[in-house]
């Protein structure tokens, strides 16, 4: 089996898999982790110093490296937070390993509909659901059978009641209508990266049960608008508590989406993990 090995140079898979912007990367094993992405399988090994993908280099340079934004230095976010923001420094350096996914637009709509009142173990679950009733069945060059994710097109086709009697509650109407939507092409989703993150919001809320918290995760986890900021209850607790006159987002311009990933999961970890 062939790997890449890379250096733990602001990257973790354990805290990227908890950090709540994907839920198709699972631990496996004491230090193995899987992802599905694009269609295709990986398969990691987290060591204390580096971390192995078990790919080519081909599949690397062509896929896996945009998809976990490993062209760019996150040492450098870091470094620019204010050294008067303890709590922004606390965060950073907590969650360092975190970086923004580049995932598919489809998939994140899908997922953060379904995320709406839920936690993370139980939109895993849905999500799995869906993606092994409705995907297509595939195999690793292991051996390994995956589904990849259903396609609007696909879901379209599903009743509201289906999606029902597999318990997605008050969102099956939501994941209906925004299927057809799409399919139909009354929002372009090709079209969404090329637009200015603002522009790009305003578009997806035009989807049935994307309101604005939604739209900022789907900007973020799969368009890359760096400025994106989702404000959910972790992030609105932090802000009310550490800034009370506001948080400085002309500092972060271009990559607040960064800071935002790692007040959320400082604040989600730091009850168990943090001193």
């Amino acid at each position: 089996m062939q790997k890449i090995e890379l250096p733990n140079d602001c990257f973790r898979i354990e805290q990227i898999c908890e950090s709540g912007q994907c839920f198709r990367l699972d631990k496996t094993e004491e230090d193995i982790y899987e992802v599905i992405a694009g269609g295709r399988y990986l398969k990691m090994k987290q060591y204390s110093d580096k971390t192995d993908l078990y790919c080519t280099k081909k599949e690397y340079e062509v896929f896996w490296k945009t998809y976990f934004d490993l062209e760019v230095r996150y040492q450098d976010y870091i470094d620019s937070i204010e050294k008067q923001d303890i709590y922004l420094k606390k965060a950073a350096e907590f969650g360092s390993g975190i970086r923004i996914l580049k995932q598919d637009v489809w998939e994140m709509i899908v997922s953060f509909i379904l995320s709406q009142q839920n936690n993370i173990p139980r939109i895993k679950r849905l999500i799995q659901a869906l993606c092994s009733r409705y995907g297509e069945e595939k195999k690793s060059p292991e051996g390994k059978i995956y589904h990849t994710f259903p396609t609007a097109r696909r879901l379209s086709e599903v009743s509201e009641e289906e999606f029902r009697t597999m318990k997605l509650g008050y969102r099956s109407r939501y994941l209906k209508e925004t299927a057809c939507a799409v399919a139909q092409g009354k929002v372009l989703l090709e079209n969404l990266e090329e637009l200015k993150y603002a522009d790009a919001k305003k578009e997806l809320m035009k989807l049935c049960g994307i309101g604005a918290k939604v739209a900022d995760c789907i900007c973020l986890f799969a368009l890359h608008k760096m400025d994106a900021f989702p404000v959910d209850t972790h992030i609105h607790k932090v802000l009310e508590q550490e800034y009370k006159t506001g948080f400085p987002f002309a500092r972060y311009s271009g990559f607040a989406g960064v800071m935002q990933q790692y007040i959320f999961y400082y604040d989600l970890k730091k009850g168990r993990d943090a001193i």
